[in-house]
């Protein structure tokens, strides 16, 4: 089950599990239609996400949750911004463990969220209240991906002069170091293997996350053997 399948990360999150032999079939809940055909793909389109009870049916028998659902800062005010961050969150999984509570969870979080819900940052104090209340459900496994800046592979609209700015910075950001920058790819692959074969660590930071690979081969490996 996929969230945010229309957004950058998302949609290649998306694609991977359509590609996978692994995945029998992908719902996602989507405010429009993402104009894909695919046999596994179950579109659900809602607008609600304060609110599932009308398609409370499509929770049930999930195993994997993708939850890619968000939105950039400096886009919406910060009423919106938390309630996209922290109240869809709750909502949509409180519908969740109503039908499939012992689910892989694995969330799009972001670098510098703060658990201590004390930082002066509405990202960082919203991503944090997100994943404490995340952390307190009882699923099967739970995985927070924070990532520092992402890079987008393919070209797209970029939300603001920020976000164009790092673009174009991003050969010297490389340099820095696994902590500060990955590829869209690179963070999607990783999400999506994690889901499959799981990872070591719950909470998963820039580097954490480049490092992975390493992980998911070697798994797979010995999962075939």
């Amino acid at each position: 089950m996929i969230t945010g399948a229309s957004g950058m990360i998302g949609q290649l999150v998306l694609a991977h599990c359509l590609a996978s032999d692994e995945i029998e079939q992908v719902s996602v809940i989507v405010r429009k239609p993402l104009g894909i055909q695919h046999p596994k793909l179950k579109e659900v389109v809602h607008h609600d996400f304060l609110h599932f009870e009308a398609v409370q049916d499509v929770f049930a028998h999930q195993h994997i949750v993708y939850y890619c659902l968000g939105v950039y800062t400096g886009t919406v005010n910060d009423a919106l911004f938390k309630q996209i961050t922290v109240d869809y969150t709750i909502a949509f999984t409180e519908a969740l463990c109503q039908y499939s509570p012992q689910v892989n969870f694995c969330f799009l979080s972001g670098n510098g969220a703060d658990l201590s819900e004390k930082s002066k940052l509405s990202f960082a104090r919203y991503k944090g209240m997100a994943e404490n209340y995340l952390i307190n459900k009882n699923f099967h496994q739970f995985y927070s991906f924070r990532p520092a800046y992402i890079y987008p592979v393919s070209k797209r609209y970029e939300p603001n002069a920020m976000y164009r700015m790092m673009r174009v910075l991003y050969p010297m950001i490389k340099l820095l170091g696994k902590n500060y920058s990955i590829k869209s790819t690179e963070l999607a692959t990783a999400i999506f293997k994690t889901g499959l074969y799981g990872y070591e660590k719950s909470i998963l930071e820039n580097k954490d996350i480049l490092n992975c690979f390493s992980f998911h081969l070697q798994t797979h490996f010995e999962q075939l053997v």
